[in-house]
């Protein structure tokens, strides 16, 4: 199947909560669209009380399956890059290696980056986990998840991407990446979450990226000068890993020392 905009899609269906649709039973409002769509009229009054109930049920199925998964990593990437890219075969490293670091692996669940990332966590034996997302077209759960929570709303999603991660490995990807990483780097500037490693794999996508903070953004003071920090960057998927268990280590140590008796071993 392929998206409006020509891209092919893979996967099993349709999610919509627990609910699995294919072909023309696929809606084409998804629940996030309905959410936020304005109105005229007060049938939100009746509605949106519902929707409350319905948010507070994601995030309870999600701590609850998500409660024991451990030490992990958010993987984010692409769901448009093929398998027999350098990017694919990069993120698939990226997943072994965290688990040999002792990391269970989260990603979307999706295919691309998404895919790798659980490919390189379930061929190395660890936990591969998959945060699926309600689209406007067949998209489903990759093959490597072996554990898997699907999602109505982004930000119920988003919630436990980093709840439940002790650090973020971004490969290149498009407007979903940019948001989960800045995102990131937003919670940990406005210390909304301590201890935070980010590391960015490819430095000819990112680059630019990097030399806009550094230069227009943090000229204008709209950022601080230690901001950019924040960011690793390296081509060597291995070297990601190491950095976010160095840094993240690092960081656990100084918020112990900081807040003692807060963190039982």
């Amino acid at each position: 199947m392929t998206t409006d905009d020509g891209v092919a899609q893979t996967g099993a269906g349709y999610r919509k909560g627990p609910v699995l649709l294919r072909g023309t039973q696929i809606p084409a409002q998804t629940t996030d669209q309905r959410l936020l769509a304005g109105g005229d009229d007060t049938a939100w009054l009746h509605n949106d009380p519902w929707r409350v109930m319905r948010i507070q049920s994601e995030f309870v199925e999600g701590f609850g399956a998500l409660a024991e998964v451990g030490p992990a990593v958010s993987v984010f990437g692409s769901a448009r890059t093929p398998r027999d890219h350098p990017d694919y075969l990069a993120a698939v490293q990226v997943g072994h290696d965290l688990v040999e670091s002792g990391y269970a692996v989260i990603t979307g669940g999706g295919p691309g980056i998404m895919e790798a990332g659980n490919k390189g966590a379930f061929e190395a034996g660890g936990l591969s986990v998959g945060l699926g997302i309600e689209l406007p077209f067949e998209q489903g759960m990759n093959e490597y998840v072996n554990l898997g929570v699907n999602f109505r709303y982004f930000f119920a999603r988003k919630t436990m991407f980093v709840k439940y991660a002790q650090g973020f490995i971004v490969m290149p990807g498009g407007f979903g990446t940019f948001d989960e990483l800045f995102e990131a780097l937003t919670l940990v500037q406005t210390h909304k979450v301590t201890g935070f490693p980010v590391a960015l794999v490819g430095t000819d996508y990112w680059k630019g990226l990097l030399d806009w903070l550094r230069g227009p953004v943090l000229d204008r003071g709209m950022i601080a000068a230690a901001d950019p920090d924040l960011l690793f960057l390296t081509d060597d998927p291995t070297e990601a890993v190491k950095y976010v268990r160095e840094r993240g280590a690092v960081l656990a140590a100084e918020e112990r020392a900081a807040h003692p008796g807060t963190h039982p071993e």
